[in-house]
């Protein structure tokens, strides 16, 4: 139920190369409102084209806050995220009323809107070894040993991501109990209210704009792009699709044609998970990612009775 003294976040979601940042400039502008960027991979100043930042014509459109504000070469978490945008949001909400969250990244978009889960410390040699044995044995290895202690969890993180797999095991190792216990079962009362939008396609079509968006990607620079952090590989921030494969290239690992191949099949298997945990939320409202904006404008002022 909408409480009228409450301001408002708009969350836009849903899949990678969906068009969600142009939704959200769409709105945005409609509602006199700023955008805050929940993309954990568009923090980093040095990652710009791999990461799809906004272009500097869509970021005159509207006001957009966390891009590109933080350096590779700083630790950043979801936690800190969550202080600064909640931070962030208590000022900017005692001068508007209205504001948007748009991101792919669930868990960092689940951190404003119903606060993070709290674990238990975690002792600094469990993590020592856990990352001993990713470079010893490989991610394979930690992949398979969340699935036998963590199937549930297991099905919903982002299995490439090193960090979050030694993260999950580590919280094992160190309690005894599953990663998943520990999620947060009530949310945290903002002092917003928020509504969420998701926009969606087709698989195909959504695999389609992917290899599209790579392709893009590549001859705008890519490559030299990864090349230039290549020195840096280990940093938790480019333990990502689209660098990662890259650096399996340049280590002559793999070829080039193949580097490219495996980023669209990487963004391919991102994609299917980011829709596996926003169709968990029943409290997202699904349009085509064709509806013109009008129609989703006039559907939130509905909702809402702005």
């Amino acid at each position: 139920m909408k409480t009228h003294n409450n301001p408002l976040l708009i969350c836009i979601v849903g899949p990678t190369a969906i068009g969600k940042t142009a939704m959200a400039i769409k709105l945005a502008q409609a509602f006199s409102a700023e955008i805050i960027s929940a993309d954990s991979r568009q923090f980093f100043k040095e990652m710009n084209i791999g990461t799809a930042v906004p272009s500097q014509e869509e970021l005159a459109a509207a006001t957009h806050h966390f891009i590109q504000n933080k350096s590779i070469f700083e630790d950043y978490s979801v936690g800190d995220f969550e202080r600064e945008a909640v931070a962030f949001l208590d000022q900017y909400f005692n001068c508007k009323n209205i504001a948007i969250l748009v991101g792919g990244s669930g868990l960092y978009v689940d951190a404003v809107v119903n606060g993070l889960d709290h674990f238990p410390e975690v002792p600094l040699v469990v993590r020592e070894k856990l990352n001993a044995e990713l470079g010893e044995k490989g991610i394979q290895y930690l992949q398979s040993e969340l699935k036998e202690v963590d199937p549930s969890y297991y099905k919903k993180v982002d299995i490439n991501n090193p960090h979050r797999l030694i993260r999950a095991l580590e919280i094992y190792i160190a309690t005894g109990k599953p990663y998943s216990s520990f999620l947060k079962k009530d949310s945290i009362k903002r002092n917003f209210d928020t509504i969420f939008i998701g926009l969606e396609a087709e698989r195909e079509i959504v695999y389609d704009r992917i290899n599209l968006r790579v392709d893009n990607m590549i001859s705008e620079g890519l490559i030299e792009e990864a090349q230039q952090l290549y020195n840096h590989k280990e940093r938790n921030a480019l333990q990502t699709v689209g660098y990662r494969e890259l650096f399996e290239y340049f280590d002559n690992n793999i070829s080039k044609e193949e580097a490219i191949s495996e980023i669209k099949k990487n963004t391919r298997r991102f994609a299917k998970r980011q829709n596996t945990w926003f169709k968990k939320n029943k409290n997202i409202h699904w349009f085509d990612y064709k509806t013109d904006a009008i129609k989703i404008i006039n559907f939130i002022n509905e909702k809402n009775a702005l």
